[in-house]
């Protein structure tokens, strides 16, 4: 009465390992549990447990049980419905006898469909009473699960002669991590129905597959699972499986083919295709094209460009590729994987390109999340719904100032995207500014300034006054052109013809040729005991007397002498000498200078004045 109450239950698990009795019927006041575990080591209760649980259970779970030897039949006379479809043994010890038992008593629950043995042990060799069992008519259970079985001297195992008759309903069988390395080509032509069969992890062969897939052997099979176990030749894999006539799903995945041949032979319909991890070096017309689904992962391929019209499905991951494949050699692409390759962006030709994609993985790729790249990720419609994994799986690996950041959340400057254009501009706008400072400079006399700076500092490096031994002329005289007649035909014959003579230094005359003409200029200048400016109009609208004038001024009036001497040919306002002439200005403003008379008898006075200035 411990169950009253209860009725429906979705799972139930009972640690049973010290349970010492059973009231028989005490589960029954459960009309249905969806579920039940039950760790089971008395043996003694096993079968009342079992009995009152076939008319309530779905899926009944058993652990840890060590079969009992026992001819009491598990299904006692009674008008209910069995409930019980699934039966799994976890862990368990079975012997010849006991399983031979058990396949007899399970028969009478015709409800049971799928029988499960994970991790279970079987002692014996397989000397099963077949003749009670085939006396005891047909399973009605459809799928066998058999995982990480433990035989004791699996190779002493019989062959399981006498049980074909046993197998002809069964439509799903696994056995995996068994060691399984072959079937009876006798037992494996006797399972009619069958249509999954899964090998996984075992120790198959390409030797001892020719006698496991012969010829009319699993005439229904649809799916076959061989993946890891010793194969080792593909194309032999191949000429072996097209044996049979309605395979259409095969996993041939980790095992170590390590080459792959131009051609091979293949069941007709086969539209699933799985080489996964077998180490092949690249992809070949091997492959059928009437496939739906390949995956090739896990094989170091560098490129892909098969020709499958059919497929739509490709798995690409783990792989070398740098580029997404061509979509024209498989235009019918729905779904594609090249996760964990060594893609780095893909261009929004290629992805437009597949014109029937709905799912792109290119998850787990170092992308460069260069402008163009960033661009179309962020302005493709629709990309994120195609792109799985999308955002967190999409991380930039350079530039570095962006390394780590999900690419979805990356946005660029201008000046990282369009370098080139930014620095051309850059380029134009000091091009420009270039020429606006030499416009300027032309216009305001900047290389003036800078020709004159420049004399400036090299004069003051100079000595103030030159040893007497370095004077040369009485006077250098600054004049212009227009005004040359005068000065060379009048003033020069005056000063040089007189008694004593002057000896006056002339551009025109005594400037050295092939030298720099400021340098001359300053250099007569120093060589001279006199600097005489004839002043005029025309000076002081001349470029280049403003120029020799300044450049023997910085030197000349900055040592508060009287060595420059003006000689006014004509009166000249004020306002009209150029603001560059400040100091000369100052000195017009301060100092007295002479001015030619144009009466006659006012010039000798003239002649006399200028010749004591030059004297003194």
């Amino acid at each position: 009465g411990n169950f009253e109450g209860i009725e429906l239950l979705h799972r139930l698990w009972i640690d049973g390992s010290n349970l010492n009795q059973y009231e028989q019927g005490s589960l029954k006041s459960i009309k249905a549990i969806d579920h039940m575990i039950i760790n089971l080591r008395n043996s003694n209760i096993f079968l009342e447990i079992v009995g009152d649980l076939l008319y309530s259970v779905t899926w009944l779970e058993v652990t840890e049980i060590k079969l009992p030897v026992e001819k009491k039949s598990l299904v006692q006379n009674t008008t209910h419905p069995f409930r019980i479809q699934k039966l799994t043994f976890k862990e368990a010890l079975f012997t010849d006898q006991t399983i031979s038992q058990t396949i007899v008593s399970l028969k009478n629950i015709t409800s049971l469909k799928e029988l499960e043995a994970i991790n279970c042990v079987l002692k014996g060799q397989g000397r099963w009473d077949t003749t009670e069992i085939a006396r005891s008519g047909q399973s009605f259970v459809e799928t066998i699960m058999i995982k990480k079985a433990m035989i004791q001297n699996f190779h002493l195992f019989f062959d399981l002669e006498g049980m074909e008759s046993q197998i002809h309903k069964l439509k799903r069988l696994t056995i995996a991590s068994s060691n399984v390395f072959m079937v009876p080509c006798k037992l494996a032509r006797n399972f009619f129905s069958l249509l999954y069969l899964d090998f996984n992890d075992n120790l198959l062969v390409n030797n001892r597959l020719n006698e496991t897939i012969c010829e009319g052997s699993w005439p229904s099979l649809q799916t076959l699972n061989l993946s890891q176990n010793s194969l080792k030749s593909l194309e032999q894999t191949a000429i072996y499986t097209s044996r049979l006539p309605k395979l259409n799903n095969l996993d041939i995945s980790q095992n170590n083919f390590g080459d792959i041949p131009d051609v091979c032979e293949w069941p007709k319909p086969l539209k699933y295709l799985n080489l996964s991890s077998t180490q092949i070096p690249k992809v070949t017309a091997c492959i059928p094209q009437t496939l739906e689904v390949l995956d090739v992962s896990g094989n170091n391929l560098k490129e892909f460009e098969l020709q499958l019209p059919s497929l739509k499905e490709l798995y690409l991951t783990r792989n070398q590729l740098k580029t997404l494949p061509g979509a024209a050699p498989i235009p019918n692409l729905v779904a594609l994987s090249v996760r964990r390759n060594k893609l780095n962006s893909f261009s929004k030709e290629a992805f437009e390109s597949f014109k029937r994609m709905e799912q792109l993985d290119a998850s787990d790729n170092n992308f460069i999340c260069s402008c163009e790249f960033l661009s179309f990720i962020h302005h493709e419609a629709g990309i994120a719904q195609v792109l799985v994994g999308w955002p967190n799986k999409y991380v930039c690996d350079s530039p570095l100032t962006v390394r780590g950041a999900q690419v979805g959340a990356v946005h660029l400057s201008l000046m990282e995207c369009h370098r080139s254009l930014v620095v051309s501009l850059i380029c134009v706008l000091v091009f420009l500014v270039i020429l606006l400072l030499v416009a300027l400079g032309y216009k305001y006399h900047m290389v003036w300034y800078l020709r004159m700076t420049w004399a400036w500092l090299q004069a003051k490096r100079k000595p103030k006054r030159a040893p007497p031994k370095d004077i040369c002329y009485d006077a250098f005289v600054s004049y212009r052109e227009n005004d040359s007649d005068w000065v060379e035909n009048t003033m020069v014959r005056e000063l040089e013809q007189a008694c004593p003579p002057f000896r006056l230094c002339l551009h025109k005359r005594d400037f050295v040729p092939g030298k720099w003409i400021v340098d001359n200029i300053i250099d007569c200048i120093e060589k001279s005991h006199k600097t005489l400016f004839v002043l005029s109009e025309h000076f002081v609208q001349s470029e280049w007397c403003k120029y020799e004038l300044d450049f023997s001024h910085f030197r000349l009036f900055d040592e508060n002498n009287d060595a420059a001497i003006l000689v006014l040919l004509e009166p000249i306002q004020s306002k009209a000498i150029p603001k560059r002439f400040c100091k000369l200005r100052k000195i017009m403003n301060t100092k007295t200078y002479l001015e030619w008379p144009a009466a006659e008898e006012q010039q000798q006075m003239f002649w006399f004045n200028l010749k004591i200035a030059l004297r003194s």
